[in-house]
């Protein structure tokens, strides 16, 4: 983690829908070279919060890169932050390799031979290395997820200066060994220099991957912290309604989270 000025600063964001208040006054920032999960209920609020994020649901309150985030456009914005949706649909059979390509549109309007060669590493890395030519729709759910995880390594790459990757549960389809390859991965990616934020739901990833996790409970942040300092039992409870013991992992150097009822 480094200490440069934010890739992602959130000040004062509050929306609300119908009169229901989703976000109240978030505050926090993202550092380029940091992993941070966000961390709540269903309905806490961290859909929204990534929704804006993207400028999906507005751009108030938000700056990227250090510009507010209503000032830059949607197509450089693409250059260097990427998104992994909980779920990306696709209709057509599509070659593995051509959906990988997809992020480097923001890169040139013109498929290049560098273009293919960064794509297959891209899959290489998210261990699908030989699925080029395979039609995505006969993959399985993770597998496709890791696709489009490649998508938005190939989006990034080679991108000089401040970059942001925005993962929308990202292990929500995958395996025990594959979850943890992907965090892993994105802590790879963290080295880097991206700044990573991560919508997880499975508390002992967040604490083992995360440099920071952020807790909401019903569209407040309940804690912004290292997960040794902020996964404690009472803010558990306060983001959960739900008892837990925090203990120290007997291998790792972080909090194991484990249910008291």
């Amino acid at each position: 983690m480094t200490a440069s000025s934010p890739s992602i600063r959130v000040t004062d964001l509050s929306y609300s829908v119908a009169g229901r208040e989703l976000l109240s006054k978030l505050k926090f920032h993202l550092q380029s070279g940091e992993m941070l999960a966000v961390l709540g209920r269903n309905g806490a609020g961290k859909s929204t919060l990534l929704k804006h994020l993207t400028g999906e649901l507005g751009k108030s309150g938000v700056e990227l890169f250090g510009q507010p985030l209503r000032d830059i456009k949607p197509a450089e914005a693409a250059k260097r932050r990427a998104v992994l949706p909980q779920q990306t649909p696709l209709s057509f059979a599509y070659e593995v390799l051509d959906v990988v390509l997809l992020g480097r549109i923001p890169h040139g309007q013109r498929e290049t031979v560098q273009d293919r060669a960064i794509a297959a590493a891209c899959l290489e890395r998210v261990g699908l290395s030989g699925y080029e030519t395979r039609d995505v729709l006969t993959l399985s759910g993770g597998e496709q997820q890791r696709v489009h995880f490649a998508r938005t390594l190939a989006q990034l790459h080679g991108v000089i200066g401040e970059r942001v990757l925005l993962l929308d549960e990202p292990t929500a389809s995958l395996d025990l060994a594959h979850q943890h390859a992907t965090l892993r991965l994105a802590r790879e990616l963290c080295r880097e220099g991206v700044g990573v934020l991560a919508v997880l739901h499975d508390l002992n990833l967040a604490a083992q991957y995360a440099d920071r996790v952020l807790m909401l409970a019903e569209g407040h942040v309940i804690a912004c912290d290292h997960p040794a300092v902020a996964l404690t039992p009472e803010s558990i409870r306060t983001a959960y309604g739900h008892e837990v013991l925090v203990t120290q992992h007997p291998c790792l150097n972080c909090p194991l989270i484990v249910s008291a009822s």
